[in-house]
């Protein structure tokens, strides 16, 4: 399966992605809100790349190929949940926004969900405006969700109805 954008190529995840993958996974403005800090080895990229490899039918994640090299991930690795990674040297581009338009595109005509979510650290403001531009609204909120490092983060979730 392969999503083509007037830019990037989101592709299934191959086993020669690790280096381009670890660039993005060991970076640490990149992992700041994600569920785990950034990767300190390359055998932490090697596990995330072969559990995306291998993952299952409630997965359906994509990495983001610009010019030949990757520069993240976006989809959903537990269905309806959408979670994207880019690095830095790509941000403020326009990027994320034309991967998850790809990719929600892509879910919407392949899974049979309601809505898609995604958990957001409230300090992610990017993030947030990303998400509230592709349609998202916010659906609640909780605090001490996760711990991350030596801190606890709050989530705000948020939902994109399936279109009419």
């Amino acid at each position: 399966m392969i999503l083509r954008t007037e830019r990037l190529i989101l592709r299934r995840a191959r086993l020669d992605d690790l280096a381009d993958l670890h660039r993005v996974l060991s970076h640490p403005a990149v992992m700041r809100y994600w569920a785990t800090p950034e990767h300190e080895t390359l055998a932490e990229s090697r596990a995330f790349l072969k559990a995306m490899i291998e993952a299952g039918p409630e997965t359906d994640d994509f990495v983001i190929e610009r010019d030949g090299q990757v520069i993240g991930k976006a989809g959903a690795w537990r269905l309806p949940e959408l979670g994207y990674l880019i690095h830095p040297d790509h941000w403020r581009k326009g990027l994320g926004r034309e991967a998850l338009t790809a990719v929600i595109t892509h879910l919407f005509a392949t899974h049979d969900v309601a809505a898609l979510t995604a958990d957001v650290d409230p300090r992610n403001v990017a993030s947030l405006r990303l998400l509230e531009g592709l349609g998202f609204v916010e659906t609640g909120r909780a605090e001490k969700t996760i711990r991350w490092r030596d801190e606890w983060s709050d989530s705000i979730y948020c939902a994109l109805p399936r279109p009419r």
